[in-house]
């Protein structure tokens, strides 16, 4: 017989899933798991580029999660709480892969593009999206992530600054500098093409 197994109502809240969460509920961290894990993972992908280290970045960020849950004060802002802590994992990750590899322990994968487009895309649309993400892959670990949470998630500037933790100011600035490198990269191949 299982220990500390609240049996759920069919459809509950985060708010409620949180407190019987607190409370021990095994049953409601698996059901918080379970709604949110593929969000977790996709945002994961998209700011990390390659699945390399996906399982352990949303499996640290859940674990981060449920360790300080008692430090959420809204438990129905559970799923805006855990993309913030996804967002933190993967920059650490990404900087942590980029150290490993400047100290030659670490070889750095390229992104695989054919796994982010869709196989029916036209044979430019994915050339121009391999080029672009060369040149994301290429950008300081700050101004990779502020582009993708701003370009490819659609977050507004503050929701950047709340997922990330860093001032509207500094979000505005990074996505700035990205810019001005996305457009200065697309600008050359442009040229040599």
């Amino acid at each position: 017989m299982a220990h500390n197994v609240l049996e759920l109502p069919p459809r509950v809240s985060d708010a409620e899933l949180v407190d019987a969460a607190l409370e021990g509920g095994a049953a409601a961290k698996a059901e918080l798991y379970k709604r949110y894990v593929r969000r977790a993972a996709a945002t994961a992908y998209r700011l990390l580029g390659s699945d390399s280290d996906l399982e352990d970045v949303v499996q640290d960020s859940f674990v981060a999660a449920f360790g300080t849950l008692e430090k959420l004060d809204n438990g129905d802002a559970f799923g805006a709480w855990l993309s913030r802590i996804v967002t933190r994992t993967s920059i650490d990750t990404i900087r942590r892969r980029r150290l490993l590899a400047r100290l030659g322990i670490l070889r750095l994968q390229p992104i695989h593009v054919e796994t982010l487009v869709s196989p029916t895309a036209p044979p430019e649309v994915a050339a121009e999206l391999a080029g672009v993400y060369r040149i994301l892959q290429s950008l300081p670990t700050a101004e990779r992530v502020v582009l993708v949470l701003r370009r490819v998630e659609q977050l507004t500037i503050s929701e950047v600054a709340e997922r990330t933790g860093w001032s509207p100011a500094t979000v505005k600035r990074k996505l700035a500098r990205a810019e001005k490198h996305l457009n200065a990269g697309r600008g050359s191949a442009e040229g040599a093409g």
